[in-house]
């Protein structure tokens, strides 16, 4: 099984075989903790447009999103897991669009198969990926708003290479390490509103969920996601 370490949207383009697309803070955390509030299901799309229009379709969805980190005018969420996990979700569609995660999603075009990544279900993504056992495994690391490298994706990344290989190796210092490097912002007072400290601490519970979630390509291009416990 050969694992190789991408980053931001033409990584996603470039990732072939199994591909986990990462995004620690917040997109796919924060997905996980829908799931886990009841959400039936997911709908990433790439663009606010496309989720207004979506919402249409789906009555009774709800839209969850951020560009440069704020809600999104006429979403009901932003990309904060502190608002989710003081929702009720029960049987509702999320449809969620974000500058890095959802993305990473859309643009993986070349995957055999896709699911998300993050510190909340890495050891549940290892596992999915030594359960399966493919030739190829693509970890694309999204990074901060697709372009720049994010320590806490490649953290991630890091640690799912090391469990699926069996090395086990320890991250828990580096994982506290990014409170003082990409975590610093959920501090800082200008970002409280959209970024509160709580999400900072809700992205970094490593393993707190023991499923992970498969994303499916629609025909319209956007991306079914369902929670799989393999």
């Amino acid at each position: 099984m050969r694992i190789e370490i991408y980053e931001f949207v033409e990584g996603a383009r470039q990732a072939v075989g199994l591909t986990v697309i990462i995004d620690v803070f917040r997109a796919f955390s924060l997905e996980c903790y829908a799931i886990d509030a009841g959400a039936s299901r997911i709908i990433a799309t790439a663009s606010p447009e496309e989720a207004f229009r979506l919402r249409e379709i789906y009555r009774g969805s709800l839209l969850a999103g951020e560009r440069n980190e704020k809600k999104i005018p006429g979403f009901d969420f932003g990309n904060s897991p502190t608002e989710i996990i003081k929702s009720d979700l029960t049987g509702h569609t999320l449809i969620h669009t974000t500058t890095a995660g959802t993305a990473g999603l859309v643009s993986a075009v070349n995957a055999d198969m896709i699911i998300t990544g993050s510190l909340v279900n890495a050891s549940a993504v290892a596992g999915f990926i030594r359960e399966r056992k493919p030739d190829r495994v693509s970890l694309v690391a999204m990074g901060y708003r697709a372009s720049i490298s994010a320590e806490e994706d490649l953290v991630c990344a890091r640690y799912i290479k090391s469990l699926a290989e069996g090395r086990n190796e320890n991250f828990d210092e580096e994982i506290a390490a990014l409170r003082h490097t990409a975590g610093k912002r959920f501090f800082a007072a200008e970002n409280i509103d959209f970024s509160p400290p709580t999400d900072y601490f809700l992205c970094i519970m490593k393993d707190r969920f023991d499923f992970v979630l498969r994303a499916e390509r629609r025909d319209d291009g956007n991306m079914d996601i369902r929670r799989s416990d393999f």
